[in-house]
């Protein structure tokens, strides 16, 4: 990640004030700069929010002080407009930002200056309702970081680089970590020392677990300041919500302890069965915006045909993605989930009773990380044939497969849970959000991960799930699919044409607020009530 003779002059030309300033002034003369830092929609759209936000603020009672961070131009983009639709509720809205394009290439200061100077000029047209800063000007005193901010500067810097590089195994060395490390822990001096000035009543981020945004977070609970963190799924009009807690570990403790006792109506078991049928024929249903197959299910026989599996018992083995932010610090007794398939692979090649069935998964196709395949491989070059690997590109569809196992092993990925629902004995690995919930078998060590895996092997009849477990399992898949995620009108992917569908004023209206007002709240942290959220 060397700069270039042309990077190193602008570097320099960044260390002398107003250089980038008046640069932008004069050539861009309040034109979007040509680059990916682009906030070209907000910036077009804000005349329009600002005055809706405005009139609706008029009558608002007094709200809370609320502190928003965005990073990544994106991110801000979307931050600004949770910004000024807070801000219409009467709340006095700070929104903190850094002018980052990428989280993981070097920009010369120069342009980050002018980066950092193009947002402060897009935001403040908001002033007149919400207020913003830029952490990159921040003031901060260099002194040695505290042990306890630089332990979590230092989680946060090994994530953003398992994120990046898609690997495990993180090496301090490497200019990835080096990079996120130097950011990170500017980021973390700035947050505290604004949060320390300020202190507001409650901080808003996205994401919370990856780069600046877990930096800010966790920072923020450091100081016992209350913190909600919020992303988005692959349905429309819904959000996840993480209050003091990271919305990417998915925890749903709340949740299920005030609805797992509360039955499925007739028409919740078909909207659950609606969805499971659409995941396995490889097609969209209601809002969900993604295909989670490539291949249509062929049924049960069709892949024993296919995999050439007799009758002895299958075990299926689903990976997740690498570096995926649902799979980082998610470790129980394993260091890695690579380490838990080397070692499930090496316990399986002497086991040749069995069958087991290593299902990669497809998202791997969008990867350029470490594939689980190489793991599977570096243990196993030539597979003995009990033991059969499905590689991401490989036409066959995971529920077919499903129909025709015995077990389950799985790391979080939510496989696991559908498994459980048709009634296979599934054994978790990983901190997965449905761990713990009573229908799945879940290891806290590795003695007890393999005496667990070898009674399961000896006899799955006894181990598969009774009719109560699997009434349990659909209950809690209906809670997480349909439940946990709250309505919410702008989704980040397609945000500026969900707002053209629902303005500001629309989203408070009277029938808006009956929709989405609760979720606002919880966005500012009244607690969850979980047992009466609007659908």
């Amino acid at each position: 990640m060397a700069l270039s003779s042309k990077e190193g002059i602008k570097n320099l030309l960044g260390q002398i004030p107003f250089t980038a300033e008046l640069y932008w002034l004069v050539r861009q003369r309040g034109k979007p700069i040509q680059s990916r830092f682009s906030l070209r929609h907000l910036q077009n759209a804000m005349p329009d929010l600002v005055a809706q936000a405005a009139a609706l603020r008029q009558n608002a009672p007094a709200g809370k002080n609320v502190f928003i961070f965005a990073t990544l131009h994106y991110w801000i983009e979307h931050a600004a407009l949770l910004g000024l639709a807070l801000a219409s509720q009467g709340h006095k809205v700070t929104l903190g930002f850094l002018p980052y394009a990428e989280w993981q290439s070097p920009i010369n200061r120069f342009d980050l200056r002018r980066q950092n100077y193009y947002a402060r000029k897009v935001l403040e047209a908001a002033a007149p309702v919400m207020e913003s800063v830029s952490l990159l000007n921040m003031r901060t005193n260099y002194k040695p970081m505290g042990e306890g901010m630089r332990d979590l500067v230092e989680r946060v810097t090994v994530f953003d680089t398992q994120y990046t590089l898609q690997v495990e195994d993180v090496d301090p060395e490497s200019e990835v970590y080096k990079l996120r490390w130097e950011r990170n822990a500017d980021a973390a001096r700035a947050a505290q020392a604004w949060l320390s000035a300020n202190r507001p009543d409650v901080v808003i981020v996205p994401n919370g677990t990856i780069q600046e945004l877990g930096v800010v977070y966790r920072v923020a609970r450091a100081m016992k300041i209350p913190a909600v963190t919020y992303e988005f799924g692959d349905q429309r009009q819904r959000i996840w919500l993480g209050q003091n807690a990271e919305v990417m570990r998915q925890e749903t403790d709340g949740l299920w302890k005030a609805r797992r006792d509360l039955p499925l109506t007739e028409e919740q078991m078909e909207r659950l069965r609606s969805l499971f049928v659409a995941r396995s024929r490889a097609s969209l249903v209601e809002n969900f915006a993604r295909l989670w197959q490539d291949t249509p299910a062929q049924g049960g026989e069709q892949a024993r045909q296919a995999l050439g599996l007799d009758e002895r018992p299958v075990v299926l083995l689903a990976t997740n993605v690498l570096g995926d932010s649902l799979t980082l610090g998610r470790q129980v007794f394993s260091k890695s989930m690579a380490e838990w398939i080397s070692r499930t692979v090496q316990y399986f090649a002497g086991r040749s009773d069995v069958q087991l069935v290593i299902r990669v998964h497809p998202g791997e196709v969008l990867t350029h990380g470490q594939s689980m395949v190489d793991v599977v491989k570096s243990v196993l070059p030539h597979l003995p044939e009990h033991i059969h690997l499905i590689k991401p590109k490989d036409k066959v569809n995971t529920y077919d497969i499903i129909e025709v196992a015995n077990a389950g092993l799985v790391y979080t990925t939510t496989v696991g849970l559908e498994m459980a629902m048709s009634g296979v004995p599934v054994i978790t690995a990983g901190q997965t959000h449905y761990r713990g919930r009573g229908f799945t078998h879940d290891p806290e060590s590795w003695v007890t991960y393999f005496k667990l895996l070898g009674q399961v092997l000896e006899k799955p009849e006894v181990f598969k799930l009774t009719r109560e477990q699997v009434q349990q399992a659909w209950a809690y898949a209906y809670r997480f699919f349909f439940d946990f995620p709250r309505p919410f009108p702008w989704h980040l992917v397609r945000v500026w044409d969900d707002y053209k569908q629902r303005s500001i004023r629309d989203v408070f209206s009277e029938s808006g607020k009956e929709q989405y007002g609760q979720t606002f709240r919880y966005l500012t942290g009244e607690p969850i009530d979980w047992a009466n959220v609007v659908d």
